[in-house]
């Protein structure tokens, strides 16, 4: 359960949040013992029926703001990242949480290239243009937080990705091919490979998590709830550190092949 998490941070982002697994993610937040005091919570569109829940839980929570943010366009990125900046001043983004993700359900024989693209630009090079711009916050939040080592309560860049981005594992071939979503999450560890390498010198730690089959509208063989999934990676966010930098784990804390 998520109040048996001992976990405390300043602030936190979650992409794709008006829904799904984001939605739940923002709620674990909320819910902490010691929940965050500033959580942003974005979706494309403020007005859309998906939002509802978001806006019932900002009356509740005075530290939630719903922001609108399109991964895959400078300006909006620009424009969420100002927002934020208002609110966390010089305490900084300690985790930016890369949760936004779409999928197209196309095997080698439908793949194309306008779904394709599509797909990468809201799975892999929206989490690399997010963390590009949100870098110097996620950097105020590192040199404000006096502890050693690497930890998501000090800095911390987390991809969702998916065990269907597993080349060693090809998770479910049978069942669905969705060749560009592989391709987009294979790209998308590989990128949380990259800033791995590149952002602990300033005190940031990146990781690629798999939720697990989670029940959604978008998955056509759920395992697991949504609650199930969201309380488990926050125990394990709760417990990353140092040596967990740039690895890749399920919901559970598991490792999964690359």
């Amino acid at each position: 359960m998520t109040d048996r998490v001992d976990f405390c941070v300043f602030s936190v982002l979650v992409t794709g949040s008006d829904r799904g697994i984001g939605l739940g993610l923002v709620k674990r937040f909320l819910e902490l013992p010691s929940p965050p005091q500033w959580v942003f919570a974005t979706t494309l569109d403020l007005e859309g029926e998906d939002t509802k829940d978001l806006k019932e839980l900002v009356c509740k929570h005075q530290n939630l703001v719903v922001l609108q943010l399109d991964v895959t366009k400078l300006e909006s990125i620009q424009a969420a990242l100002n927002k934020v900046q208002k609110c966390v001043g010089e305490g900084g983004l300690t985790i930016l949480y890369n949760n936004a993700g779409t999928s197209a359900f196309n095997n080698l024989q439908t793949e194309n290239a306008k779904d394709m693209m599509r797909v990468y630009s809201v799975n892999t090079i929206g989490p690399l243009q997010m963390s590009q711009a949100f870098l110097p916050l996620l950097k105020k939040a590192a040199r404000r937080n006096p502890s050693q080592g690497l930890s998501a309560s000090k800095a911390a860049i987390i991809n969702m990705t998916s065990i269907g981005g597993s080349i060693e594992v090809m998770a479910a071939w049978n069942q669905y091919q969705v060749i560009g979503y592989r391709c987009s999450k294979a790209a998308l560890n590989m990128l949380t490979k990259c800033q791995s390498l590149e952002y602990p010198a300033d005190g940031i730690m990146s990781i690629a998590i798999h939720p697990g089959s989670v029940k959604t509208t978008h998955n056509p063989i759920p395992e697991i709830s949504v609650e199930e999934s969201t309380q488990g990676i926050m125990t394990v966010l709760s417990k990353l550190c140092e040596k967990d930098n740039g690895t890749f784990v399920d919901w559970l804390g598991r490792p999964i092949p690359w």
